[in-house]
Order: structure tokens, then C-alpha cells, then sequence
């Protein structure tokens, strides 16, 4: 029997009872025992996972995903879930759904995330790495970092050539200026205090300005599928027939969108940060294997990788304003606090793409206004 050190806690008796009406036949189909039900992991939307082991075997064990269904959507996740398997990809098998509570089965692809490998390889922090006027903590890659980095490429480029129209959701300026409002009613208006009327008249026109020019980069690339959240933190660590394999998890919110976004992701992580000749390196050996595959035979990023880059780190920039305002949202409206922790690294990010192109000056003036920060003006031989 496996000792439950982390025990399963419902807030509501009936959605309790539903569960347990549902798991007890399982643990009979599956070989389930009932006692070793703990949380595995809750994330920053409503959903959580449980795992429970074999009763005949503790060394197996499958998860359940407790979806409720009037706050998350499970049907999203089964189509993509098929999708991605379809496309080659390692993905949790569907073994039950219990549709009306929101109820999954499926197997487990583990307990080591990439995010835990690479932490754990590296064994520390690295050293302090400067950005232009920022600082940031990077980890030091090495050539475990590597080898992982192009397996999680491998599978990007498996789920792009996927791709088809019409069948997911479009990333279109709709909705990626939905998501840039994030920044403004969370981070600006919530989190920092400002008011629309101060920001309107101190910088006129300035976020319609910016957010405008965000969004036409952001559609001027190829159009692919989007996993939207493609980071270490949701690629597992599996072995799959002996052979270690990067599993996908985290892929319900899925979409059609600019083929930039999920490498920005990837290599501007929301949670730790690497150096930039690591982020460059990583990102040419993507853009090979998308050119090899005919993604990228569109406005010259085919064979500019200075054009393609350029887009990536506009793509980013719309990423990182998304999550600076919904990382706000989490901690004052769902009190969880930590999320704000890892706010520095946003700006770092914000601050970084907007200093290297002329256009975003007025914006990046605006972000050291908001933050307090003094930058140097003027000219001088050497260091400022």
C-alpha cells in the first residue's frame, strides 16, 4: 500500500461525492489503490492533478485531472490531446472522462519536468548576467541543456507540421490585443496604481501606439499551431519503449497563430532566464529544422535569420506584457502571491527587446517611468 503524504482535499461535498461515484469503479478497472490518492501539481488556472498508483505495482501510476467543468473546458483538451498524438508527439493517454463533472483519467508521463532536469543538471544559480540597463539571473547551459533544448524543438516542429486551418481557434488581432490588455488593467492599472486618464495624458496615445505595432509583427509570420505555453515546466521528462522522450502536457488552451510564439516561449522562459548566446544558439538550430520542413518560406524569414529573430523577440514582447498582467491578476484576485516573484524577470525581458529597437524607445521611457527606474542619458566614450 503507498503511504499518502499529500491528501486530496475537496471544498465542495458535492462535487466530492461526484468524484468519488466516479473513481471507486476505477480502482476495480485499473488496479487502482484508493489510499495512495495525493495532488500531483495544481497550475494557474482551475484545474488540478491528482495521481494515484497500481495497487498490485506502486512503481505504476496514472493521474486524474479534476476539470470543473462551468470554470475549464475538457473537451478542448481531449481534441488536442488526439491532435497531438496524431502528430507524433508524447502526450497523456485518455483512459477516462467523465464529461458532466469534469473528471479525467489519464496515464502519467511521469514525475520529472524538463524545468526539474535542467535546475537539478545545473545544481545552482548561475552567475549574475547583465542585460542592457537590467540585470538577471540566468542558469549556465551545458551539453544535458542542449540535448534537451533540441528534443523540445523536435517536438515544436512534429506539432507545426500539423498544422491546418480552421480547426483551432485563430491567434488573430483580436484576441492578441485582448491578451496585451492584460498589461494595461492588471500590471498598470491594478498592480502599479496608474489610472487610464494619468497614463492618457502623460503619454498620449502611447499603448494604442505600441500594442499596434506589437500586433502587426506579431501577424506577419506564417501561420501555424500554437501550444501557447510551450516551456520547460510543461514538457516531462518519460521514458517511452526505453528511450527517454519529451511528454507534452499543458496544451488545452491551443491555437492557430504566428509560428514565432512558441519558441519565444521556449527560450524566454517565464520562470528562468539563459543567456542570450544559448537563446540564439537554440533558436538558429529551430529555424534550420523549419526551413528544412517548409515553415518559414514566407516575407524573407527563410533565409534571414536576422528578419526571423526580429519577430521572435516582437512576439515575446507580447508574451511578456500578457503575463506580467496575468501573473498580476493571479496575485490579486486569486492570492497567489508567488506568481509575482518572477515579475523582475517580465521586465528584464520588456526592457531588454525594447532597447534594441528604435521604435520601442518612447515605450521602454514609459516602463522606467512606471518603475522607478533612472537610466543614464547623453554621450560618452566608454561606460556610461
Amino acid at each position: 500500500m503507498q503511504t499518502n503524504s499529500n491528501p486530496v482535499v475537496w471544498n465542495e461535498p458535492k462535487r466530492q461525492a461526484a468524484f468519488e461515484e466516479w473513481f471507486t469503479p476505477l480502482c476495480q478497472t485499473h488496479h487502482l489503490d484508493p489510499q495512495s490518492l495525493k495532488l500531483a501539481s495544481a497550475d494557474a488556472s482551475f484545474r488540478r492533478y491528482l495521481r494515484v498508483h497500481d495497487r498490485l505495482d506502486v512503481r505504476k501510476s496514472l493521474i486524474i485531472m479534476d476539470a470543473p467543468p462551468d470554470l475549464e473546458n475538457s473537451e478542448i483538451f481531449v481534441k488536442v490531446c488526439q491532435m497531438m498524438q496524431k502528430a507524433n508527439l508524447l502526450v497523456p493517454e485518455l483512459l477516462d472522462w467523465q464529461k458532466t463533472h469534469g473528471f479525467l483519467l489519464l496515464s502519467d508521463l511521469g514525475q520529472q519536468t524538463m524545468m526539474q532536469a535542467l535546475c537539478s543538471d545545473n545544481g545552482q544559480w548561475g552567475q549574475l548576467s547583465v542585460i542592457p540597463h537590467t540585470l538577471s539571473h540566468c542558469l549556465e547551459p551545458n551539453q544535458k541543456t542542449l540535448e534537451l533544448f533540441k528534443k523540445a524543438i523536435s517536438c515544436l516542429i512534429n506539432w507545426q507540421m500539423a498544422s491546418r486551418a480552421g480547426v483551432l481557434p485563430e491567434y488573430d488581432e483580436a484576441l492578441l490585443n485582448k491578451e496585451l490588455s492584460l498589461f494595461r488593467d492588471w500590471y498598470l492599472l491594478k498592480n502599479k496604481g496608474l489610472n487610464d486618464l494619468d497614463i492618457e495624458q502623460q503619454w498620449p496615445q502611447l499603448l494604442s501606439t505600441v500594442f499596434t505595432q506589437i500586433v502587426q509583427h506579431n501577424l506577419s509570420t506564417p501561420q501555424v499551431y500554437v501550444h501557447r505555453d510551450f516551456m520547460p515546466r510543461n514538457l516531462m521528462i518519460s521514458l517511452d519503449s526505453n528511450e527517454e522522450r519529451l511528454g507534452v502536457l499543458d496544451f488545452q488552451d491551443a491555437v492557430y497563430g504566428p509560428i514565432t510564439y512558441d519558441i519565444a516561449s521556449l527560450m524566454r522562459d517565464a520562470f528562468v532566464s539563459w543567456p542570450e548566446e544559448f537563446v540564439l544558439d537554440v533558436t538558429v538550430r529551430y529555424w534550420e529544422l523549419a526551413k528544412h520542413q517548409g515553415l518559414l518560406d514566407h516575407n524573407g524569414l527563410w533565409n534571414d535569420f536576422g528578419a526571423f529573430y526580429r519577430e521572435v523577440e516582437w512576439m515575446g514582447l507580447q508574451r511578456h506584457l500578457k503575463v506580467a498582467g496575468i501573473f498580476s491578476r493571479l496575485s490579486i484576485r486569486d492570492h497567489k502571491h508567488h506568481y509575482a516573484l518572477d515579475t523582475p524577470r517580465f521586465l528584464n525581458y520588456i526592457r531588454s527587446t525594447c532597447y534594441r529597437y528604435r521604435e520601442l524607445g518612447p515605450f521602454l521611457k514609459f516602463i522606467d517611468h512606471v518603475e522607478n527606474i533612472q537610466t543614464p542619458e547623453g554621450y560618452a566614450f566608454g561606460r556610461v
